[in-house]
């Protein structure tokens, strides 16, 4: 019997799976090694858009809890980075 004992995910459910991971920032020291603390307050996203936003109303508040880059991972997957929260010279 062809299938037996093989569970198949219809695309389509697959593709509710993969939307539906949250988006998340890593926070790195000047090193590019993780950061985590009190300060540091890991926070999930319903969307890239929305932790975008948060991004770039909080990226003052980063640097000064010792942040110097991030990168945007929705669920384990790394979306970009690390992009630097110092301005360009």
């Amino acid at each position: 019997m062809r299938g037996r004992g093989v569970k198949r995910v219809p695309v389509r459910l697959a593709k509710v799976a993969r939307m539906s991971a949250d988006w998340t920032w890593q926070y790195l020291d000047a090193e590019g090694t993780p950061m985590s603390g009190a300060a540091l307050t890991t926070r999930a996203f319903p969307t890239q858009g929305d932790a975008e936003n948060w991004i770039g109303e909080s990226w003052r508040d980063l640097l000064d809890a010792g942040v110097e880059s991030v990168t945007l991972l929705e669920g384990e997957s790394v979306v970009y980075g690390p992009m630097s929260l110092r301005a360009a010279e």
